[in-house]
């Protein structure tokens, strides 16, 4: 593999950021062992790795969370700098930090959480509103963002959250006496965002090193470090594995490298299920930004939902299990027979077996102050109750399971939050899973987690499918799609408007689709919406 030596420098420009022997031990093992990296001023550099690998660690150190292990050094443009940073000193050196949950207070305005950083470091007597409500304007302006500073955070989109944040953090940089350009570190702020969010917050980021700062970027997912960066450094078991420049290495190249060998990428085989028994079926259903869509999935299908924002696809599976209100259609499904979408609910739903994982993880799929056991044995409490619970029997299920999908470390007693989102996410599919449902519903369930993990998740679906589970999975990762589905309806403006199947399901081919929306044939939406009920 080819490692490279970073970025060639301008002749006397010193690094934006330079870490120097950076480690970190948590009792006798190290998090963090001797990893050195350059930024330079007008570069995005990624930080690639595994959970546990020592991304976190080294960006606690940088942001002052953490002290070093002595002999570390950290130079700011070209300037030393003290170990370990004190409270305020990463504003004042122009560091700044965008994390996963943007640390914005949802109850101010846009405005007001621009500017809370500036209004309680400095005393003033009064605050001109008028002038920096201008000022912000202009601020959304100079990097083409349509934001308006009035509004109320928690009214704003998540991807306008981001945009938000990243921008408060630029300014908190940029401030005006600072000769150099600032340091922005954003830890992960995609995972939560749809397809066309990650392309506006790279436009802000290519918006902010044109202006000459440097961007550390944070990220799991390699096809987001191929499209952003300019070059990436990965981090395995704690060390420094490499460093890669970006245009001359390929997906392949940073697989290998942050596994440490060569990883075999999941694929499903292809599967003929159209004359498999229908698990459950939907007719004209309405709600969200449906309009009246029909469909079906058949038993050991896999079936994937794609569009754009808005289209719709996403609302399916929070229909089907009566989490969001449905305006109108039928659901039909073997547990249930026929009802009307109007009355599902959550326990209707899982008396039909018909189970759903979110995407909001901690949020909605599992309870992160709970123990792995607490959240696995949720849905089959009954099974272990008689006068008592019999929590022998639940560790014992956890800790089974826990080997069966490959959870890491596999400790039935730690918190679910305590685990990286890759094993959080194995942790709830087992938890699902093992109810052995009749339809289980995914809503992007690949987000934050690791390309080896991702390996392990693929996996286990394609091992419930091969038993009879049918499985809808609404996602915009593109390539996910074609690794694991036997079919994929495309969304737009509400409606189905192409079925993709076979050697037709290709991330690029489900892109183009989604991206000509509704240009696409009323024909080759056909086959998705005519089938309907009543097919064995």
């Amino acid at each position: 593999m080819n490692l490279v030596s970073p970025r060639p420098r301008v002749p006397g420009q010193p690094p934006a950021l330079a870490l120097r022997h950076f480690s970190k031990r948590f009792g006798g093992a190290h998090a963090l062992n001797d990893v050195s990296l350059d930024v330079m001023p007008g570069e995005v550099l990624g930080l690639l790795g595994q959970n546990g690998s020592g991304k976190s660690t080294l960006i606690k150190i940088l942001a002052g969370y953490h002290a070093p292990e002595p002999g570390a050094e950290l130079l700011i443009h070209g300037e030393g700098v003290t170990l370990p940073l004190s409270a305020g000193a990463t504003e004042r050196l122009g560091l700044a930090f965008v994390h996963q949950h943007l640390g914005l207070v949802s109850s101010l305005t846009v405005l007001e959480n621009l500017r809370v950083g500036s209004i309680a470091s400095h005393t003033r007597w009064w605050v001109n509103w008028g002038r920096e409500h201008r000022r912000a304007r202009e601020t959304f302006a100079r990097f083409g963002l349509d934001i308006d500073p009035g509004a109320r955070v928690a009214d704003l989109p998540q991807v306008q959250r981001a945009l938000v944040a990243i921008v408060r953090a630029f300014e908190t940089v940029r401030l005006p006496g600072r000769e150099q350009a600032g340091i922005l570190v954003l830890d992960e702020p995609t995972p939560f965002l749809p397809a066309a969010g990650v392309e506006q917050l790279f436009a802000l980021v290519r918006a902010i090193v044109a202006d000459g700062a440097a961007v550390v970027f944070v990220s799991h997912d390699v096809d987001e470090i191929m499209q952003i960066t300019d070059r990436a450094t990965v981090l395995r078991d704690g060390v420094l594995a490499g460093t890669l420049v970006t245009k001359d290495a390929t997906p392949d190249a940073f697989v290998e490298l942050i596994v440490g060998r060569r990883v075999q990428m999941f694929q499903a085989p292809p599967h003929d299920l159209s004359h498999a028994p229908v698990a459950a079926a939907v007719q004209d259903v309405r709600g969200g930004a449906l309009i009246g869509v029909s469909m079906e999935v058949r038993r050991g299908e896999i079936l994937g939902l794609a569009g754009l924002i808005g289209s719709g696809f996403d609302d399916l599976p929070y229909l089907v299990y009566g989490t969001r209100p449905a305006d109108g259609g039928v659901l039909r499904a073997s547990g249930i027979g026929e009802r009307a979408m109007r009355d599902m609910s959550p326990a209707a739903a899982l008396a039909a077996g018909i189970v759903l994982l979110p995407a909001d993880r901690l949020g909605a799929a599992g309870v992160g102050q709970l123990s792995v056991a607490d959240n696995i044995s949720l849905p089959v409490l009954s099974e272990f109750r008689s006068l008592l619970l019999n929590w022998p029997a639940i560790l014992a299920r956890a800790l089974a399971l826990g080997h069966e999908y490959d959870v890491r470390p596999n400790d039935p007693r730690m918190n679910l939050a305590a685990l990286s989102g890759g094993n959080q996410q194995k942790v709830l599919l087992a938890k699902w899973l093992q109810t052995e449902p009749a339809l289980l519903l995914l809503d992007e369930p690949t987000q934050g987690v690791d390309v080896g993990a991702r390996q392990h998740v693929f996996a286990a679906l394609a091992a419930a499918a091969a038993r009879g589970v049918a499985i809808i999975v609404a996602s915009t990762d593109f390539g996910q799609l074609e690794q694991i589905c036997d079919r994929v309806l495309i969304f737009a403006r509400g409606a189905v408007v192409a079925e993709l199947t076979g050697t037709a399901i290709t991330k690029a081919n489900i892109a183009e689709h989604c991206l000509r929306g509704g240009a696409v044939g009323a024909s080759e939406a056909a086959p998705a919406m005519a089938q309907g009920f009543g097919t064995t």
